[in-house]
């Protein structure tokens, strides 16, 4: 799968060099279809996930994971 995406960005990228107009890809019957109830559900608990997940912690713990987080980011960043 990854390598016909590939072979289709070059097919594309020489398209456009030639200055040859490019089409989009057709979609076929195969071609599966979201589900528009299903992603609606599924934003809706990306939407309030980080806040429920924040409202059970407790403060002890939130300063513990945001203390890892930085350590983590100042660890990154001497490293470069």
């Amino acid at each position: 799968m990854a390598f016909s995406g590939l072979q289709e960005l070059l097919r594309r990228d020489e398209a456009r060099d030639k200055g040859e107009p490019i089409d989009q890809p057709e979609e076929t019957a195969d071609t599966p279809q979201k589900n528009p109830a299903a992603v609606a559900l599924g934003r809706l608990g990306g939407l309030k996930g980080g806040k429920a997940r924040a409202a059970k912690l407790s403060p002890k713990k939130r300063k513990a994971i945001a203390k890892k987080a930085a350590e983590a980011r100042w660890k990154r960043a001497s490293e470069s």
